[in-house]
């Protein structure tokens, strides 16, 4: 696929995929590198411009991540932010230093004055709130350079050197809080590095279906199909290109949302694909029975979904290619090097040894969760399918507190689905991120009728966040929650409380177990 393309170069800053997800929202195409590429491999990329992203160290330290200087006699444009801005002034002959006392350090919103003439700032307001995060400071600023924007305790906050397109921010453009600093990130694509905007996911899906098409031949392609949007917009994605050449296991643990399962297969009925839906819940359940610890639940799950499938590979015969759902963060996470390493991915750097492939296919390893979304309503995915919220890969299993039984799972079903329907009802839907129903292993006296109970306490949880790394409680109103509440114990038997989870993240986490 032929793009333009900018390099977010990271330095192990905690917003690298944001700034790419940010270029990409402008309509430009770029991938996330580690500092440690060598120059002619980022020249091989024919970038239109690259962007240094922040990073937890000190550039005047020993064994600070640095570049080869000759990135700035390339010719392309450079955007340093942060240690990135940092990094750009220590090697070009400026000076950085820590701090000197704590007027120069500057941590979080902050009042900024910006110098519209350059073309950082261009048809921007002169003032606005940035979101800081430095404690050093440049002390020099390399010969070239013009101070473009300052705040009250710091002159140099953004520097420029327009003549060779280089242009460093002691702030976080990518941020929310960072007023019009998307903008800002869109003046240096397109106003600086002259970018064409040619990245969207209609011509995403031509081309990747020819790739596809190019790829797989005559081949046969297998994929563990979950039911989540990764999955099912791959399964979507590849069906389109190979049809009857692609099959879908679909193993249906009994441990999904309530009609979940029947969704899935009917949004696959309009490709002609080999879809298999194995019916496994009396198999999961014996596996769990009496099993109250979370972990454990979730050792057996893995383990049996994989014996599952397995199975029914076998009965398939020799593939060519087993497909995977691999998102690009689960790349930038699982790659190498002291600024890249976040985590280890199961789907990414490993190949499964119980399918007997040739390959391995990711069509979807160049997307962003966002746009994966975007991409599965090109492929004309329902909408329920594309905005699934993050649902955990046991499913139900660690919404339901202590040991399983099918009743307890069935009366959780039952009580999840009134709460997304009362919350859809209420167009709170689209103000929380995610949402869902734990049923507790409390049980507590009710007096229903004028009858005395003694049966399960229902928690709800629901959180608004934009990374999932923190969370806030959403605030639902008190008459959403009152009609939910009431719905629930009258028409879901063994419930007799509701208590609503009013925990941020941290100290809490979203799920319960």
């Amino acid at each position: 696929m032929s793009h333009q393309t900018v390099i977010v170069l990271d330095f192990g800053g905690q917003y690298n995929q944001l700034i790419a997800r940010r270029v990409r929202e402008c309509g430009v195409y770029c991938e996330v590198k580690p500092y440690t590429t060598p120059l002619e491999e980022l020249k091989a990329m024919n970038p239109i411009g690259i962007i240094f992203t922040g990073g937890p160290n000190s550039v005047y330290e020993k064994n600070a991540p640095h570049v080869d200087p000759a990135i700035f006699t390339w010719g392309v444009p450079v955007l340093g932010i942060c240690y990135g801005c940092q990094l750009m002034a220590h090697t070009l002959g400026g000076q950085v230093t820590a701090a000197q006392d704590d007027s120069a350090r500057e941590y979080g919103k902050t009042v900024t004055y910006y110098d519209p003439s350059c073309r950082l700032f261009q048809n921007l307001p002169s003032c606005g709130v940035s979101w800081m995060s430095h404690g050093d400071y440049m002390a020099k600023v390399p010969e070239g350079f013009a101070l473009v924007a300052h705040s009250d305790a710091c002159p140099n906050v953004a520097i420029a050197d327009e003549a060779r397109g280089f242009y460093g921010v002691q702030y976080h453009p990518e941020v929310n809080h960072t007023e019009n600093g998307i903008r800002m990130i869109r003046n240096f694509l397109y106003e600086v590095c002259g970018a064409a905007g040619d990245w969207s996911m209609g011509d995403y899906l031509r081309n990747a279906v020819t790739a596809i098409r190019e790829r797989v031949g005559d081949g046969k392609v297998l994929l563990a199909l979950s039911g989540g949007v990764d999955s099912s917009v791959c399964a979507a994605l590849l069906a389109e290109a190979i049809g009857k050449q692609l099959t879908c296991v679909f193993v249906d643990h009994g441990l999904m949302r309530k009609d979940e399962g029947d969704e899935v297969e009917a949004a696959f009925a309009k490709w002609d694909l080999n879809f298999i839906r194995v019916d496994a819940e009396t198999r999961f359940l014996l596996k769990l029975a009496g099993v109250s610890e979370p972990e454990h639940k979730r050792k057996i799950i893995g383990e049996e979904f994989i014996r599952v499938f397995e199975e029914e590979a076998k009965k398939i015969g020799r593939v060519d290619f087993l497909a995977q759902g691999t998102i690009y963060p689960d790349v930038i996470e699982s790659g190498a090097g002291d600024a890249a390493v976040i985590k280890s991915h199961h789907n990414v750097g490993g190949l499964p040894d119980y399918v007997d492939f040739k390959e391995i296919i990711e069509p979807l390893r160049l997307l962003f969760k966002d746009e994966v979304r975007q991409l599965g309503r090109e492929l004309g995915l329902p909408e329920y399918l594309v905005m699934r919220q993050p649902f955990p890969g046991p499913g139900l299993a660690i919404r339901v507190i202590g040991d399983l039984t099918k009743e307890k799972l069935d009366t959780l079903r039952e009580a999840d689905a009134i709460y997304r329907q009362e919350i859809a009802a209420a167009g709170e839907d689209q103000n929380i991120n995610q949402y869902f129903a734990v049923l507790t292993n409390t049980r507590s006296v009710g007096v229903m009728g004028d009858g005395r109970t003694y049966d399960y306490t229902l928690a709800l949880r629901a959180v608004t966040t934009s990374d999932f790394m923190t969370a806030d409680w959403a605030r639902i109103p008190y008459e959403v929650l009152d009609k939910i509440s009431t719905r629930i114990v009258n028409e879901v038997s063994g419930i007799n409380r509701i208590v609503y989870d009013i925990t941020s993240k941290p100290p809490a986490t979203i799920e319960w177990e």
